[in-house]
């Protein structure tokens, strides 16, 4: 293999590696203030951000176990297995981030909050 094809292999998985350790930290940071809020709506955003970093984070775990070592059935099994859990947590993720969004000014103005015309019925 030429040199510069082995250096930027090399590069590549220092990058890939930097942004797992990003994703790690994101996804800590999220688990942190998930625990720490007490409002549900936040807990459910924080919840489902920390959802997104970990799908991301096994993502790229599962592009550096694919791709950038010698070939092993069992490496081949991981890799598959963090694919499919990342492309979980990151969709399961983005689908509850918009709901939590969504949700947000349903509390306080509901169509079925007692106004003074009906009575308050």
């Amino acid at each position: 293999m030429p040199k510069e094809v082995r250096v930027l292999l090399s590069t590549l998985q220092n990058v890939l590696f930097a942004l797992i350790v990003v994703a790690l930290a994101v996804s800590g940071y999220f688990s942190i203030r998930y625990r720490r809020s007490r409002d549900p709506r936040m807990r459910g955003l924080q919840a489902a951000r920390m959802n997104i970093a970990m799908g991301i984070m096994l993502l790229l775990i599962a592009v550096t176990q694919l791709f950038f070592f010698t070939d092993s059935s069992l490496r081949r099994v991981f890799g598959t297995v963090c694919v499919l859990l990342g492309l979980f947590n990151l969709f399961a993720g983005i689908r509850n981030h918009g709901l939590f969004l969504r949700q947000g000014g349903s509390e306080t103005k509901s169509p079925r909050a007692a106004s003074p015309k009906d009575g308050g019925k």
